[in-house]
């Protein structure tokens, strides 16, 4: 079984952009599969589970304490089946609701424990650690993991690793693998200006430090050099922070020397989102960059393709062969044709990543967020665009894609396109209603003057769509917005 992961860094709405996207008119129809096992299922029911990090919610009168909201899959999809808000005031979890934790800045789902249940992990960067050692600091950060079982999540939490002093921040961004190939899932925690590697039953390490700009690094996870094992690769950049720099970086397990080893490096490309898939389908993992763009103008071998690419946000692709990545890059961006929509400064395109399998024809598909995109004269509005893998990738030998276009004015779609919506800040995928094609849930953070929701599309249709939105759920009326949908769990 392949691996794959993604992550993003921490998102930014921009609303500055003033394109107008059009609905892709034909596009393949989704073929559906047998059920596969699912990945995200947190209470062992069969159906894949949406978790959603609220990090801006006041809990027990602490502004910025912070949940994480899990929306229960089943028959009917997420919405239809109840919602389940975890905080630090549940009983077993971890710590004490205080203001600025922001419990759910980051959250992930994957099977920590072994026991084929997929477990919660939770980033509360601004967590107040207190003890002897080096484990205390205010703001050190602190990631913590529930386990997921039948009939629901476990009151029994534990922490995985606690920030080592003060502003360590642990847990602005999260990911899960097995990254040290002892068929155990270990955990990548991006913190400030650092990346520790938190392994399953092991002492954690440093796979990184330098500064980061104050951003959440962006991680993800593939089998990069065709070892059998998860890579970690990591994205991040700096602008006069003290100076200007921009990574994307692979680290590989060794086993000779027990750590992970950098195995590759571009350098100068300023990355938001990173994702892995198999868009051509030849068997060997793929790395997106998503939202690249050059930062130092250094000309360094052009990490982000051609330079008009970046106009608007543009994708930048490295597809793997058997020795880890091949010469061939792509790189696409709403300008590209068949791309729907137009590139302009501020859209946003690729600023969240998701990876799937739509039509079922053994290549991966990406769903890409462009939170920034104008719809008609509603700036930051926000889309979010399917693009379609084939033989050659997701760009074809013409340099043409396939693609889908969603937004709130899409026919189908519930709500309105306003001002600042910032629909596709986030994106997700998962069977959630196990008919053996995968969903799609994105964020929308700006909805309803920043209280926020979660579009879904059953098999990315406009048909049947829905969005759910703290009022939809009962969740308590914040005295702060809640930027509900800025953060979705990875898998």
């Amino acid at each position: 079984m392949r691996i794959r992961t993604h992550a993003l860094a921490a998102a930014t709405v921009v609303a500055a952009a003033t394109a107008t996207l059009t609905l892709a008119p034909n596009v393949p129809t989704a073929t559906a599969a047998a059920p596969a096992p699912t990945v995200s299922d947190l209470n062992a029911d069969g159906y894949a589970d949406l978790a959603v990090g609220v990090p801006d919610a006041t809990v027990d009168g602490r502004t910025k304490a912070g949940y994480v909201n899990v929306v229960w899959g089943g028959p009917k999809g997420p919405g239809a089946h109840g919602s389940t808000r975890v905080s630090q005031a549940r009983p077993g979890v971890p710590g004490t609701p205080e203001t600025g934790d922001r419990f759910g800045a980051a959250v992930a789902v994957a099977d920590v424990d072994g026991d084929g249940v997929a477990d919660l992990v939770i980033g509360t960067p601004g967590e107040d650690v207190t003890g002897s050692g080096t484990d205390a600091g205010t703001d050190a950060g602190t990631v913590a993991v529930l386990r997921g079982g039948k009939g629901g999540l476990s009151t029994a939490g534990r922490t995985v690793a606690n920030g080592p002093s003060a502003s360590a921040a642990y847990g602005k961004s999260v990911t899960a693998a097995d990254l040290t190939g002892d068929g155990a899932t270990d955990l990548a925690i991006g913190a400030t200006d650092t990346v520790v590697l938190a392994p399953n039953g092991g002492p954690r390490s440093t796979v990184v430090t330098s500064p980061m700009g104050g951003r959440a690094p962006a991680l993800a996870t593939g089998d990069f050099d065709n070892d059998g094992t998860a890579d970690l690769a990591v994205a991040y950049w700096t602008r006069n922070q003290p100076y200007t720099q921009s990574h994307v970086r692979l680290w590989s397990w060794e086993p000779s020397e027990s750590r992970l080893l950098n195995i590759w490096n571009t350098d100068n490309a300023g990355v938001t989102a990173l994702a892995s898939g198999d868009f051509d389908g030849d068997g060997h993992d793929d790395l997106a960059l998503g939202e690249c763009r050059e930062i130092a103008d250094e000309n360094i071998d052009d990490p982000c393709g051609p330079e008009e690419y970046a106009k608007g946000g543009g994708i930048h692709l490295h597809y793997g062969d058997a020795t880890r990545f091949s010469a061939r890059e792509q790189t696409l961006n709403q300008d590209t044709p068949g791309v729907y929509g137009r590139a302009e400064a501020g859209d946003r395109f690729g600023a969240s990543l998701a990876v799937l399998d739509w039509n079922g024809d053994g290549r991966d598909d990406l769903i890409a967020g462009a939170p920034g995109e104008a719809i008609g004269t509603r700036a930051g509005a926000g889309a979010a665009t399917l693009l379609l893998g084939r033989s050659g990738g997701l760009v074809d030998p013409s340099g043409e894609a396939t693609s889908v276009a969603y937004h709130q004015n899409t026919p189908g779609v519930p709500g309105i396109a306003e001002t600042g919506d910032a629909f596709g800040t986030a994106v997700a995928t998962g069977d959630y209603d196990h008919d053996g094609t995968p969903d799609a849930a994105i964020g929308t953070p700006g909805e309803n003057e920043k209280s926020g929701g979660v579009w879904l599309l059953p098999a990315l249709s406009p048909t049947g769509s829905s969005a759910i939105t703290p009022t939809r759920l009962g969740l308590p009326s914040p005295s702060t917005a809640l930027s509900y949908g800025r953060t979705l769990s990875s898998h």
